[in-house]
């Protein structure tokens, strides 16, 4: 931490998470992208994403274990990372992945995006955290402004089918699964430190889905199109790796809650992503939520004078 600058640290973590959302939402775009231009089912794209990606943690796992400073998890700890890294990106993505398949990315959006308000009820009612005025205000705003981006993109009235239901369920529960491993995450971050957190949790969750993968298919990863492999490796190092690595820094610095209010900005990214590359349109609507949800974000950064950063989270040793 920067003891001189405990302001700077706390706004250098608001703009890496926000950096880390906007990677991060890259994902829905590469996919659809994947699925529309290719023949490819959602086990063989997610497997190749994870394969691509585990050998960038497994190095950086490495190297933060050979450290001088590096500290030995715990038992306790390595249950409670493998468990929390699977559940957040081995289940979470596969359920997005497979949500992606039978609803529209408005839609997926617009659900999967509810997740900073269960982050913010798991610390209420698992970890007894009190939700401070300004957090309540800035996540009323930014939801104000995912309203108005997607009211003229989602159609509500659309005649549902049984798979439409299926996808959406999908996306809910990943959600769910996703602000579990955020809210758990901001509890072991301080305590084993940020990268190797991410290394060794990316790590089991890359393993978990490629033993899904063996199980359940019996398709080759070998022989594919090289668009299914370019848009694997691109999904792997842009919107895996890289954001992985700056969501769990932005943790460590500003808080699990504060950083998944932050992470609402990653629709309004893929809104605007999808329209140069999906050709979907961008409606009024959409950017009058964009300064909503900026708004929102600016009003995390503004800490009051004498509120201390230590006070919002406690940085790793």
């Amino acid at each position: 931490m920067i003891k001189d600058k405990p302001y700077a640290y706390f706004l250098t973590g608001i703009l890496i998470s926000l950096l880390g959302a906007i990677c991060f939402s890259t994902k829905a775009v590469m996919v659809k992208l994947a699925y529309r231009e290719t023949d490819i089912d959602a086990v063989t794209l997610l497997a190749l994403r994870m394969l691509f990606s585990l050998p960038f943690f497994l190095l950086s796992a490495t190297a933060a274990s050979r450290k001088h400073s590096n500290v030995r998890f715990t038992g306790r700890q390595w249950i409670a990372i493998a468990l929390i890294g699977m559940l957040g990106y081995y289940v979470s993505s596969y359920l997005d992945f497979v949500g992606l398949q039978y609803i529209t990315a408005g839609m997926e959006r617009l659900i999967l995006f509810i997740y900073p308000t269960i982050v913010l009820l798991i610390s209420v009612v698992v970890f007894r955290e009190k939700i401070r005025q300004r957090q309540m205000i800035a996540l009323i705003i930014t939801y104000a402004g995912l309203l108005l981006a997607f009211w003229g993109e989602v159609d509500f009235n659309q005649a549902a089918t049984a798979d439409f239901y299926f996808g959406a369920l999908c996306i809910f529960l990943c959600a769910i699964t996703f602000a579990t491993y955020i809210a758990g995450s901001g509890r072991l971050i301080p305590l084993v430190g940020a990268s190797k957190f991410n290394s060794y949790a990316m790590s089991f969750a890359c393993a978990a889905v490629l033993v899904h993968f063996f199980v359940v298919s019996d398709r080759s990863l070998l022989h594919l199109s090289t668009e299914v492999y370019v848009y694997s490796l691109l999904m792997a190092v842009v919107a895996t790796v890289i954001p992985s690595y700056l969501v769990a820094e932005g943790i460590k610095r500003i808080g699990s809650e504060n950083a998944a209010i932050v992470g609402s900005v990653g629709p309004i990214s893929t809104i605007i992503q999808a329209y140069f590359f999906l050709q979907e349109p961008i409606f009024a609507l959409q950017l009058a939520g964009t300064a909503l949800i900026l708004v929102g974000v600016l009003m995390i950064g503004k800490k009051k004078q004498d509120q201390p950063v230590a006070s919002v989270v406690k940085p790793s040793a």
